[in-house]
């Protein structure tokens, strides 16, 4: 079975692009200049989103703006643990 990459809020994604480029320019403040838009959607849709619901657009803006970067760092902190260690020696 393929796995797909699709979001519920992904319809929502171009409506949502100037609060995204906010928050970015937000933690680029604080000197987190190396985050992209894709990096900050995927940490929304799989942490803060992780099983949709019916939410609004203003919701959505709203979790958006409450995202804070100690739960952006987390995040890619656990996907860094989720990882797989290419420093191992492989067993064949």
């Amino acid at each position: 079975m393929k796995e797909t990459n699709y979001h519920a809020y992904d319809l929502f994604r171009s409506d949502l692009t100037p609060v995204l480029q906010s928050k970015l320019e937000e933690f680029q403040l604080f000197g987190y200049d190396t985050i992209s838009e894709n990096e900050l959607w995927e940490c929304l849709t799989k942490k803060m989103w992780k099983r949709p619901e019916s939410k609004m657009l203003h919701q959505l803006v709203n979790d958006v703006y409450s995202l804070a970067i100690t739960d952006y760092m987390s995040y890619i902190t656990i996907e860094a643990y989720k990882a797989p260690n290419y420093f191992l020696e492989r067993k064949d």
